[in-house]
């Protein structure tokens, strides 16, 4: 078996803070390069861990709406300045972290101070500009995900003073994949495949392309160790008083039976499967109306619909 490995083509950092890594899988066979190209790119962009600021409190700030004296941009334009800080963690604890200026001053994302544990990967990211001598304090909740958040409210359940924002956790920021065959001198043809990675500058491409290699390892390791499935689903033919407690208390009506079985049946005040099952099957079809057809209805019903076989089956099975 051949022994694959990613080779790295390219690696880069742009100056948007954004890292790109290229890397190359030789010697697949013929649609293996389809199949670990999309798992892996589905990973990369949905399955992999990362840290955002979730939401904000302003000091003297009430609602998003709102706008500060002396700062140049309004309450929902710095929200969204925000959004776009890149933080790298080693921890998966929501933290909190601050901003304490004075003007005028021009704010960037490296004034904010951190706990132990985060980092800012674009420290010269725009925030506001203060063009005043005021104060500026924020206080800023860090949280640990994957995918992305949106702010289902404005303002925190716990705590009305912070202002929820739009989480993007996503360390990856975009994959492209791409798949070349291989002639050798016997006209045999093999893949190779091409995975371009960008990032948000919080990991790097490589430690990202291998994360997602452990989290499909993972997946599949987890679907080999699991117990058959016919030991689980095997059934159990000597109780099957346990197989009809659960059904007891479904009203009639979704058994959906003909119009005459179930006028039949209410009139007998037959209102759940529980008290149709305090009837023997003679007992049902001396019911008034009720005669053998709709006895034959109800007993199959119960057999297809909720696997309860009455003793009438049995025998005459």
């Amino acid at each position: 078996m051949t022994n694959f490995y990613f080779k790295p083509l390219k690696s880069e950092k742009l100056q948007s803070g954004v890292c790109y890594g290229q890397f190359l899988i030789n010697d697949l066979q013929p649609g293996q390069g389809i199949t670990i190209g999309n798992h892996l790119r589905r990973v990369l962009l949905g399955d992999l861990e990362g840290t955002a600021i979730s939401a904000v409190r302003i000091v003297g700030i009430r609602h998003e709406f709102a706008t500060i004296p002396g700062v140049r941009e309004d309450i929902l334009e710095i929200l969204l300045n925000l959004k776009g800080i890149v933080i790298k963690s080693t921890t998966r604890d929501t933290k909190f972290g601050r901003l304490k200026v004075q003007g005028p001053l021009v704010v960037t994302a490296d004034l904010i101070s951190l706990p132990t544990g985060l980092e800012i990967i674009n420290k010269n990211h725009y925030i506001a500009t203060i063009s005043s001598s005021i104060n500026l304090e924020i206080e800023f909740k860090i949280e640990h995900g994957t995918g992305y958040k949106l702010a289902s409210q404005m303002f925190l359940d716990e705590d009305k003073s912070f202002l929820q924002i739009d989480s993007i956790f996503m360390p990856v920021q975009k994959v492209n994949f791409k798949i070349e065959n291989v002639y050798d001198n016997d006209n045999s043809i093999t893949e190779r495949l091409f995975i371009e990675i960008w990032t948000n500058g919080s990991i790097k491409p490589i430690d990202a392309l291998k994360k997602a290699c452990q989290i499909i390892i993972n997946l599949f390791t987890s679907l080999i160790e699991t117990k058959n499935s016919q030991e689980i689903l095997e059934p159990k033919t000597n109780n099957t008083s346990l197989t009809i407690e659960p059904y007891t208390n479904i009203a009639i009506e979704e058994l959906q039976l003909s119009v005459r079985a179930y006028n039949c049946l209410k009139k007998a005040k037959i209102n759940t499967v529980g008290d149709l099952l305090q009837y023997s099957p003679e007992q049902l079809q001396e019911l008034k109306n009720f005669g053998r057809k709709s006895a034959d209805e109800v007993f199959s019903t119960l057999k297809n619909k909720l696997n309860i076989i009455l003793k009438k089956d049995i025998q005459n099975n």
